[in-house]
């Protein structure tokens, strides 16, 4: 029976600054790649026609395609079976990009930890207490207010409405 590889496949562009870049992979991480290191690791050197993406403006030229980055600034080409040339953009794997990246922690992340912190001392909870009501681990508890956890949705809810006897409230803005 064959295995089902999976591909990482990047969705969106959050944002580029300098030669880091934050993207979106489909199972939802926000991540950042750091290209010095990519570049680098990958062999571009002063002789590279990538070479000019070490260049922030040229940089700040990539696109999405085919689910990894992508710069047409680059003079690629490659040679088809009748010997022809024909120029491609400069692609780098969103595999090796996903091996380059971290984990990006969002301001609303950062939030949700402080926030439950804040609500539990503020209940008089400690961590355990918090953990029993709303049928998790103190571990758990700890992590997420450390920011060191993510957490889903009906988790969430459970800590905040079951746990703390508050509501939850989303908002999209």
């Amino acid at each position: 029976m064959r295995k089902t590889i999976k591909i990482p496949r990047i969705l969106k562009v959050n944002w580029i600054r300098d030669l880091s870049v934050s993207v979106v992979y489909n199972n939802g991480e926000a991540r950042i790649i750091d290209f010095r290191k990519v570049l680098h690791s990958i062999g571009v050197d002063d002789k590279s026609p990538a070479n000019i993406l070490f260049d922030p403006q040229e940089f700040k030229k990539a696109k999405i395609e085919n689910n990894t980055l992508s710069w047409d600034n680059v003079e690629q080409y490659i040679t088809m079976r009748n010997n022809e040339k024909q120029r491609v953009p400069y692609e780098i794997g969103a595999d090796v990009l996903l091996k380059y990246s971290k984990p990006e922690k969002s301001d609303l992340a950062l939030r949700i930890g402080k926030l439950i912190r804040e609500n539990r001392m503020k209940s008089g909870l400690t961590q355990q207490e918090l953990a029993i009501k709303s049928g998790t681990t103190r571990n758990y508890i700890s992590r997420i207010e450390n920011d060191r956890s993510d957490i889903e949705l009906a988790t969430l809810r459970r800590i905040i409405e079951t746990g703390l006897g508050k509501n939850l409230e989303i908002k999209i803005k």
